[in-house]
C-alpha cells in the first residue's frame, strides 16, 4: 500500500517503534523477510528495535549474529542473492565500516557484475545514527556520504515516526539494496500518529515540510528537528523559510529542490556530518548547476566540525537551530 491511505487506523508511536511495527508488518506480509543482527533476538537489540519479534516469527526469521559486521553483511548478501529478503541490524552506524567492503563491492555491484543474471536486491542494512546521545566519537558518527558515493545503492533516512515506517517497508521491498539510518538522537523523542496498517513512503521524493518564499532549508534525519526551530525563529523577524526534508539521499529528489531555489533565490543545506565531503556539497554542487541564474546569495552549509566527533563538546559541534538561524539571516543580508 502507498502513502495517502487516509482511512487506515493510527496508533502515536515514537520512531523506534515505528521502526519495529515496520519490521512486524513486513515479516507478518512476505515469509521471506529475515531480521539478523547482534542480540536482536530476544534482547531485542541495543535499541529494542526488534522487541518480540522473535517470539511472534520464530529464531530462523528473527536472530543473533556473531559480533562481526563483516560477517552479518556477507551472510546477509548470501541470504539475498538466493531469494531471502534479510534485513541486517547494524548495532550503531559508527560500526558498519568492518562491513564496508561487503556494501560497496558486493552488494552495490552485484547485479552489475554478473549482467543482471543475479542481485541481491531484497538486502537492507539498518543502522542507528548521529549525534545528540553524548555517545563520543565511535557512537555518534554521520557516514551517510560515503554510501552516497556508491552506484548500486540507495540511502534512506526518516526524521518522523510516520517517515520511519514508510520509508522502511519501502526499504525492504525495493529491488536495490537500501541503507536505512535511523537518527537515534529522536528514536524516542519523534512522536506522532502512525498507520497501524501497510503503507509505504516513496523512496527518492522529498518532502516539502513548509513554503516559503526568502530561503531554501534542506535537511533530513535528526537534523529537521533544528532546521524547523531555526524557520520558525526566522519567521519572527519577516523571513519566510521554505523547509524541505530530503528523506532520500540516494537518489535524491534534484526536482524539488531546484523548483524551491528558483522560486526563493536561497539555499542552506544542513548535516551532522563534518563538513568536508559532505552530503550537503553534492546538493550544493548540483543546485549552483541548475539554478545559477536564480541564485541571490552563496549556498550556505551549516554542518559538523572536520574533527572527530567529540564528547563533551558534542553542543559545539552539532549544527543546532541557532548557528542555522544565523546562517540565515547571513544569506539574507548579503
Amino acid at each position: 500500500m502507498t502513502e495517502g491511505v487516509q482511512e487506515m487506523k493510527t496508533s502515536r508511536m515514537n520512531l523506534l517503534q515505528a521502526v519495529n511495527s515496520a519490521l512486524d508488518t513486513a515479516m507478518s506480509g512476505d515469509q521471506r523477510v529475515v531480521c539478523l543482527g547482534e542480540d536482536i533476538g530476544k534482547f531485542g537489540g541495543v535499541f529494542r528495535a526488534t522487541s518480540h519479534l522473535q517470539e511472534k516469527y520464530g529464531k530462523q526469521r528473527c536472530f543473533n549474529t556473531p559480533l562481526t559486521e563483516q560477517g552479518i553483511l556477507g551472510f546477509a548478501i548470501g541470504l539475498a542473492a538466493q531469494g531471502s529478503v534479510p534485513v541486517a541490524e547494524i548495532q550503531f552506524a559508527d560500526y558498519i565500516f568492518p562491513a564496508f567492503d561487503q556494501i560497496v563491492n558486493e552488494a552495490a555491484k552485484y547485479r552489475y557484475r554478473s549482467g543482471d543474471e543475479f542481485n541481491c536486491g531484497g538486502l537492507t542494512v539498518r543502522a542507528p545514527y548521529g549525534g545528540g546521545i553524548d555517545g563520543g566519537l565511535y557512537h555518534s558518527q554521520s557516514p551517510e556520504a560515503y554510501f552516497c558515493h556508491t552506484p548500486g545503492l540507495k540511502v534512506v533516512i526518516p526524521s518522523s515516526a510516520y517517515q520511519a515506517k514508510g520509508l522502511l517497508l519501502a526499504a525492504i521491498r525495493d529491488p536495490d539494496p537500501v541503507i536505512f539510518f535511523e537518527p537515534k538522537a529522536i528514536y524516542r523523542a519523534s512522536v506522532g500518529e502512525v498507520p497501524e496498517g501497510d503503507y509505504e513512503i516513496p523512496l527518492g521524493v522529498a518532502e516539502v515540510v513548509l513554503e516559503g518564499s526568502d530561503i531554501t532549508l534542506v535537511g533530513w534525519g535528526a537534523q529537521m528537528v533544528q532546521i524547523n526551530k531555526a524557520a520558525e525563529m526566522a519567521a519572527t523577524v519577516g523571513i519566510s523559510c521554505e523547509v524541505i526534508d530530503l528523506r532520500s539521499l540516494l537518489p535524491w529528489d534534484q526536482q524539488t529542490v531546484a523548483d524551491s531555489v528558483t522560486k526563493t533565490g536561497r539555499l542552506l543545506v544542513s548535516h551532522e556530518a563534518p563538513l568536508t565531503g559532505g552530503f550537503a556539497g553534492e546538493i550544493a554542487a548540483t543546485i549552483q548547476e541548475q539554478c545559477f541564474l536564480s541564485l541571490e546569495a552563496p549556498i550556505s552549509r551549516v554542518t559538523g566540525v572536520d574533527t572527530p566527533f567529540p564528547l563533551v563538546q558534542e553542543a559545539y559541534y552539532l549544527p543546532d537551530h541557532l548557528k542555522i538561524y544565523e546562517a540565515i539571516v547571513a544569506s539574507l543580508a548579503y
